[in-house]
C-alpha cells in the first residue's frame, strides 16, 4: 500500500517532463549543441550550490580510439542535501548516484539531454520511505534541465 501511495504521489511529475522516461530514462530535446547545453546545465547546477563531479567528453575519447561518434557529453554532479536520504534508506542507491546528465546528437542532428529517473532509482532500489525527497528531486532535476534545454 505504501509503495502505492509512493507511486501515485509521483505519477503527477510525469507530464511535466518534455519526453516521458524510458526505461528509467528521462529524455528532453534540447533547442543548444551538445556543448552548450552542458554549459548551461553546468551553470545553472553551480549557481544552486550543486556539485559538479566531473565532464566527460565521449566523443574525444572515441576519437582518440580512432572511432567515429557525434557529439556526446556526460555530466556527473550531485547535491548529498538529496541524495543522502536514498543511501540512509539503501546504500546500494549508490550505484545510481551522483546523478549523471548526457547530451548527444542523434543521427538525425537533433540534441537530447538524458538522465535518470529519480523515481526509477528509488524504484530500482526498493526505495519507498522517501516519497517528498523523490519528488522533490525529480521536480528539481525537471526545472533545471529544463533550463538547459531552453525550456521555462
Amino acid at each position: 500500500m505504501k509503495r502505492l501511495l509512493v507511486l501515485l504521489s509521483l505519477v503527477a511529475f510525469i507530464p511535466a517532463m518534455s519526453m516521458a522516461s524510458d526505461k528509467g530514462l528521462v529524455n528532453k530535446k534540447s533547442h543548444y549543441s551538445v556543448k552548450v547545453t552542458l554549459d548551461r546545465l553546468e551553470n545553472v547546477l553551480r549557481k544552486k550550490g550543486i556539485t559538479i563531479v566531473t565532464r566527460w567528453n565521449h566523443q574525444a575519447g572515441a576519437k582518440k580510439a580512432a572511432i567515429p561518434l557525434r557529439p556526446t557529453e556526460l555530466l556527473i554532479f550531485g547535491n548529498p542535501k538529496m541524495g543522502s536520504h536514498f543511501f540512509t534508506s539503501n546504500q546500494s542507491a549508490g550505484i545510481d548516484l551522483p546523478m549523471k546528465a548526457l547530451a548527444w546528437k542523434d543521427k538525425k542532428g537533433q540534441v537530447w539531454l538524458t538522465y535518470n529517473d529519480p523515481t526509477y532509482i528509488a524504484n530500482r532500489h526498493g526505495i519507498d520511505n522517501r516519497p517528498a525527497i523523490v519528488k522533490k528531486m525529480a521536480g528539481a532535476l525537471n526545472k533545471l534541465t529544463n533550463v538547459a534545454i531552453g525550456e521555462k
